[in-house]
């Protein structure tokens, strides 16, 4: 059973998978690591949990649980990261309008030497974009740090006509799943 206050590592710089864990209860250290993030061959899924697990071999120790993760947005199988500029972040907004599409978010937990890897899909659906709502969107600022280029929970909430799954899993990271690995793990720990 989850306790308040609990203490986690985060092995990422973002403050919405910070944020999402200190919600839950967790008292978040960041261990931010700059480990290889471009893509191995194969399946998207194998691909994301490989990512992650970079990410969290360059977080030790791991006396405490370590969490990792990656997002990306998935449309007739184009990946969309993060936009570099607003030209990128207009054509994935405009790829994405009056579509659905995937939000896959890969994680990987560890503590000491066990590990739980796993991939999270959730199906988001834009409403029809006009030229001058992705225009105003794209002003905001918002796309540029976020997967896909819009934020769920933020003014990009406007965007999404339905979602079909995890709502945490589209701000970055699927924190039902998180959770019970975390438990999880801890429960092994102490037996």
């Amino acid at each position: 059973m989850l306790q308040s206050g609990r203490r986690i590592v985060l092995a990422s710089r973002s403050p919405r998978r910070k944020q999402l864990l200190a919600g839950a209860g967790y008292d978040v250290s960041v261990n931010a690591v700059d480990a290889d993030e471009s893509w191995p061959p194969g399946p998207l899924a194998s691909a994301l949990e490989v990512i992650c697990q970079r990410k969290i071999a360059h977080a030790a120790p791991f006396d405490l649980p370590t969490v990792a993760a990656d997002t990306v947005v998935v449309v007739d199988a184009m990946r969309f990261g993060k936009p570099a500029d607003a030209q990128e972040a207009r054509r994935f907004l405009e790829a994405l309008s009056g579509r659905e599409h995937a939000v896959m978010t890969g994680f990987c937990v560890r503590l000491r030497d066990r590990e739980v890897a796993s991939v999270v899909t959730t199906r988001v659906r834009f409403r029809a974009l006009t030229s001058g709502e992705i225009e105003r969107y794209i002003a905001t600022g918002e796309p540029f740090d976020k997967a896909g280029g819009y934020g769920i929970q933020g003014e990009g909430g406007a965007l999404v006509e339905t979602i079909v799954g995890s709502y945490t899993n589209v701000v970055g990271l699927p924190l039902s799943e998180v959770r019970a690995a975390v438990e999880g793990l801890a429960t092994r720990a102490q037996a």
